[in-house]
C-alpha cells in the first residue's frame, strides 16, 4: 500500500479546503484566518460534480448528505482529512479513508443541547396535541377542547441510550416534574433522580413516553419494530431523534392507526432527500398527532456554530501539528507544538502505516542510516493502522521522509517544516 510521496510543507494558501452543504461561516472564517484556501458550497454534491470539485482538495468538509464512498475517495489522491460538520459519520467510508491515510473528524457533542430541547418540546406538544390544534386553526376551525390533552408532570419518561443527549433530556424532563428511567447497554451514572432499568422490555412496559438516543450500529439497526412497540404501554408516545435506521416506520404507523400509540415524533428517516426543497414521503404522513421534522434536531444556529468551530479547530490542529485527537477512524495522538528555536527547527514527520510487526524497526534503521537525531517520537495503533510521529533533526529530515515513505507498509507520509 505504499503511497506516492505527498509533500504538504508548502504555504498554507496552497492547501485547498472545500466545504459543502452550507457549513456555518464561523468555521470557514477560522480556517481562512489560519491561512488556508477555502471554497464553499451551499448544497451537497453527487457523482461527477462531487469528484470534480474535491479531487484536488486536501481537506473536505461535509454535513450529513454528501456521500464519501470508497469509489469517491479513490479518486481524491491529495485528500488528507475529512471534516464531518455534524455528529454522525455514516456518510463516509471510514475504513476506506483509513487505508488511504485520511483522518476523519466530527463533532459528536456540540449539538447535544439542541437535540435535547427539541425532544422536550415534542413531548409537551404531543401531550397537548399542539400540532393538531394549530392545523385546525390554520384551516379555520375553532376546536377548543381538553380531550386527549395532558400535562407531562408526573408522567414517566423512558430513555433508550443514556449518553450525552439522553442524560441532558433526563435533566430537563425531571425539571418538568417527569419521572425518568433509562436503559443503556453500558453502566451509566444516573443524573438527578433518574433510574436505570434492567431491560428494554421493562422500560417499554412502564414508560408513558419512549425516546431513543442511540447511534447507528449493526446492533441498533431495525432494533425497534412491531414487537417492541407492542410491549409499550397503551396510549404511550414514541420519539426517534437518533437515526432513521432504528425504528420501523410501518410498524409505528400501524400502532398509531390502531390507537396503541397516542402519538409520535420523528426527526430522522431511512431515506432522506439530499437537498432542501426536494420531495419527501413517509408512511407517517397524514397521521393525527404525529410530528415530522426534516432532520433538524441539531439544526440551531448555536449548535451549527459550535460544530463548525469544533471541527475547524480539529482540522487546523491536524494540518499544523499532526494531532489526530478527535479522529474517528485512525489512532488518536495529541501532539505538542514543534520544538523550534533560532538554532533548532526540528521537522515533524507524520506516517500512517499498516499495523504489522517490524515497521517501527525499519523506520529506526532508516534514521540510523542517515545519522538523524530524533528529538521526539509518538506512536499509537489500532488493529489495522499505526500512526507514528517523529520530530527529527532538520539536516536530513527530508531524506528520512522519503525513506519512510518507501517502506512497503507505509500508507501515507507527510512532513511539517
Amino acid at each position: 500500500m505504499n503511497a506516492e510521496t505527498q509533500k504538504t510543507s508548502f504555504p498554507k494558501a496552497q492547501i485547498e479546503i472545500v466545504l459543502l452543504e452550507g457549513t456555518h461561516e464561523s468555521g470557514t472564517s477560522q480556517l481562512v484566518a489560519d491561512g488556508f484556501s477555502v471554497r464553499t458550497h451551499k448544497g451537497a454534491l453527487v457523482g461527477d460534480a462531487l469528484i470534480n470539485e474535491i479531487k484536488r482538495a486536501h481537506i473536505v468538509g461535509i454535513r450529513s448528505k454528501t456521500q464519501l464512498t470508497s469509489e469517491v475517495l479513490n479518486q481524491c489522491d491529495r485528500l488528507l482529512a475529512i471534516g464531518c460538520f455534524c455528529a454522525g459519520t455514516n456518510q463516509v467510508d471510514l475504513e476506506a479513508a483509513a487505508t488511504k491515510g485520511i483522518a476523519v473528524f466530527n463533532s459528536p457533542f456540540s449539538n447535544t443541547r439542541s437535540v435535547a430541547e427539541l425532544t422536550i418540546a415534542e413531548i409537551i406538544a404531543l401531550h397537548r396535541k399542539l400540532t393538531a390544534r394549530s392545523h385546525a386553526l390554520h384551516a379555520g376551525t375553532w376546536d377548543k377542547s381538553a380531550s386527549g390533552s395532558h400535562e407531562v408532570r408526573g408522567k414517566t419518561l423512558g430513555i433508550i441510550g443514556y449518553g450525552h443527549i439522553g442524560s441532558q433530556i433526563s435533566i430537563l424532563a425531571e425539571a418538568l416534574g417527569m419521572k425518568v428511567q433509562f436503559f443503556d447497554t453500558t453502566s451509566k451514572l444516573p443524573l438527578g433522580n433518574a433510574t436505570p432499568v434492567g431491560s428494554i422490555d421493562e422500560l417499554l412496559r412502564t414508560s408513558d413516553v419512549i425516546t431513543i438516543h442511540v447511534p447507528d450500529t449493526d446492533t441498533t439497526r431495525s432494533m425497534f419494530g412491531a414487537d417492541q412497540i407492542a410491549k409499550m404501554k397503551p396510549a404511550s408516545y414514541l420519539l426517534n431523534n437518533a437515526r432513521g435506521s432504528i425504528v420501523d416506520l410501518n410498524a409505528m404507523r400501524d400502532a398509531i392507526e390502531s390507537g396503541h400509540l397516542a402519538g409520535a415524533a420523528v426527526d430522522v428517516f431511512p431515506d432522506e432527500p439530499a437537498k432542501s426543497g426536494e420531495s419527501f414521503s413517509s408512511p407517517l404522513q397524514g397521521l393525527d398527532n404525529v410530528i415530522l421534522t426534516p432532520h433538524v434536531g441539531g439544526s440551531t444556529i448555536e449548535a451549527q456554530e459550535a460544530i463548525a468551530l469544533d471541527v475547524a479547530n480539529k482540522l487546523t490542529r491536524y494540518m499544523n501539528l499532526g494531532t489526530t485527537t478527535g479522529a474517528v477512524n485512525v489512532p488518536e495522538v495529541d501532539l505538542p507544538d514543534q520544538h523550534r528555536t533560532d538554532t533548532d527547527r526540528s521537522h515533524r514527520i507524520l506516517n500512517f502505516h499498516t499495523n504489522v510487526p517490524g515497521v517501527l524497526n525499519k523506520i529506526h534503521e532508516a534514521a540510523a542510516d542517515l545519522h538523524i537525531n530524533i528529538s521526539g517520537q509518538y506512536l499509537q495503533t489500532n488493529s489495522q493502522i499505526g500512526y507514528l510521529v517523529l520530530d527529527a533533526d532538520p539536516s536530513n529530515a527530508a531524506a528520512l521522509h522519503e525513506r519512510i515513505n518507501a517502506i512497503q507498509e507505509s500508507i501515507r507520509t507527510r512532513i511539517l517544516w
